[in-house]
């Protein structure tokens, strides 16, 4: 009864946002932040656009024929869609499914036509197909488009130079919380790979249950590019137990994370990650995320080559015995320091995540606000980076 209560009020505080002169933009934010986010795709179809500052009366005509002629991405988008079966309900008729991949391909390539500058990558489908189920086609290509040149746009660039840079930022927020997460990590040399797919799909990809997803597209549409890459480092922490018991090389590592859990307490590692965000916003990280992808570039590997021989000097071992018991003592206090960091209180955490999240409705500024938490990685490092 308490459950039914709080979510009528919740409706209710959506519509009157959403009815209010003008739209309150900044309350849809909270509500879609909070707990349970936007409730029903009923909702969703009225306040995505919102929250995208996407105009639902002028949305792009039908596709013609023409669309799928001469189109240089339309066999790659065929074979993805083609493979997508899973992301369609259990007992969906055939037809109807089928129906739906039509018009997945249409709006991928409806993007793609009318913005050259975007290049077509594998798992952009399940984000698309995730809007296509909640909105239709027609609102979806409007919805996509938005998204596309704003928070994916660093995934669609002709490399994947910005993609792996924002993956570097997985590490220092580890860091942050759990030092002794991030030194593991760092020793069994597992990279961030394993969360590549969880970024560049907004997790569509990697859940089972579509109710998980679009809550936390909810989420992610209302706050800053940079989040899903919060809530990666949220599930890592999650699962630290794990990690720190598991063998200490690369493969097991990698293993064990690559293999989300279908069970997550999804709103309590929501209401962690925008802790993390309000507290170690991207700004503060930069210089990090930079060291993490210059630390990989032939230069500066090659100065950890030539101080190799000097690690079995008695006064390095001695050095690293000391290291050792002091990460001993410090794994206790890491312990304190996460419980500390994961259970302070959030007052104003939704007001201040919300604020984030505007830089969205401000169209192309939100491209600058991902360019500038990018402004620590000179070019050349990133041409070299492999």
């Amino acid at each position: 009864a308490d459950f039914d209560a709080k979510k009528k009020r919740k409706v209710a505080e959506i519509y009157q946002a959403l009815n209010s002169d003008p739209i309150d933009v900044a309350a849809l934010r909270r509500m879609a932040i909070s707990e349970g986010g936007l409730l029903t795709d009923e909702i969703r179809c009225k306040v995505w656009p919102k929250l995208l500052s996407v105009n639902t009366d002028d949305l792009p005509p039908p596709p013609g024929k023409e669309l799928r002629e001469d189109n240089k991405d339309y066999q790659q988008v065929l074979l993805d869609v083609r493979r997508s079966l899973r992301r369609f309900p259990p007992g969906m008729p055939d037809d109807q499914r089928e129906g739906l991949q039509e018009e997945l391909i249409d709006i991928i390539l409806h993007v793609l036509k009318r913005n050259p500058q975007l290049h077509y990558y594998q798992g952009y489908h399940d984000i698309v197909v995730t809007f296509l189920l909640v909105v239709g086609d027609r609102l979806a290509t409007a919805l996509v488009e938005k998204l596309s040149t704003h928070h994916l746009r660093d995934f669609m660039d002709p490399t994947m130079d910005n993609t792996k840079h924002i993956l570097n930022y997985l590490m220092p927020i580890i860091d942050q919380v759990n030092p002794e997460v991030h030194d593991f990590m760092q020793s069994a040399e597992v990279g961030t790979i394993f969360a590549l797919s969880w970024l560049i799909t907004w997790f569509g990809h990697v859940l089972s249950d579509f109710r998980h997803v679009v809550r936390l597209y909810d989420f992610f549409l209302a706050c800053h590019p940079l989040m899903p890459i919060y809530f990666a480092a949220v599930i890592v922490l999650h699962r630290q137990q794990e990690v720190l018991e598991c063998e200490c090389d690369m493969a097991s590592v990698h293993h064990l994370l690559s293999q989300i859990p279908q069970d997550l307490p999804y709103e309590s590692l929501i209401s962690k990650a925008g802790d993390l965000f309000v507290q170690f916003p991207p700004s503060e990280l930069a210089k990090e995320a930079a060291q993490q992808l210059a630390e990989r570039t032939a230069a500066s590997t090659f100065k950890d080559f030539e101080l190799a021989s000097v690690q079995q000097r008695p006064d390095t071992v001695l050095r690293q015995r000391f290291r050792e018991r002091l990460r001993g003592e410090e794994r206790l206090r890491g312990e304190e320091r996460t419980k500390s960091i994961l259970t302070k209180p959030r007052t104003n955490r939704f007001v201040k995540l919300a604020v984030m999240g505007l830089t969205v409705a401000l169209g192309a500024a939100a491209l600058a606000v991902v360019r500038s938490a990018l402004e620590w990685a000179p070019k050349f490092e990133l041409q070299i980076f492999p």
